[in-house]
């Protein structure tokens, strides 16, 4: 496919703060970065699906890892941090959180050094109930989007990625 310079009107790069419509500061250079905008991106989808979603404990926090568990039982604790990209060190206390609400449960690996996660069924539960949810908050994320432009936009991030992934630690 083509990419032929599609912008979005001026009028999404609005925030609101205590209920009035502002305008978000300038970041001088980095308002023309890639890495950027997707921290500016990451950080506002997360906050409004976390937001929305609280009630639900710390589930929605963790959404992306419960996936990853739920595609890939018995992975071993680092293989998850490197799907999340995060530190095998940070994985631990997220995996605590998780068992200790029942939503994961860690068996020996076959070397007794590993842990093999897998998601509960009360996991299971959570995973399907926020699978439902999510899709609703990705449907906003495409609003006053062409479709074609979210296949784009999906298929650059993936290159991205690809290209910035490094094993962790």
């Amino acid at each position: 496919m083509e990419y032929n310079r599609w912008r979005p009107s001026q009028g999404c790069l609005r925030g609101k703060v205590a209920g009035k419509a502002k305008k978000r500061l300038k970041a001088g250079e980095l308002d023309h970065t890639l890495g950027y905008k997707l921290r500016l991106a990451q950080i506002a989808s997360y906050r409004s699906f976390e937001e929305r979603h609280a009630a639900l404990g710390v589930a929605p926090r963790y959404f992306g890892l419960l996936m990853v568990i739920a595609a890939n039982p018995g992975q071993p604790q680092s293989a998850l941090a490197h799907a999340i990209a995060v530190r095998r060190s940070s994985i631990v206390p997220i995996l605590d959180r998780l068992a200790a609400e029942g939503l994961v449960e860690r068996a020996s690996g076959p070397d007794r050094r590993t842990n093999a996660v897998s998601l509960t069924a009360k996991g299971e539960a959570m995973v399907a109930g926020l699978k439902a949810i999510a899709q609703v908050d990705e449907l906003r994320l495409h609003e006053g989007l062409d479709p074609a432009h979210v296949e784009i936009a999906i298929a650059v991030l993936d290159h991205v990625i690809e290209r910035l992934d490094r094993p962790r630690d």
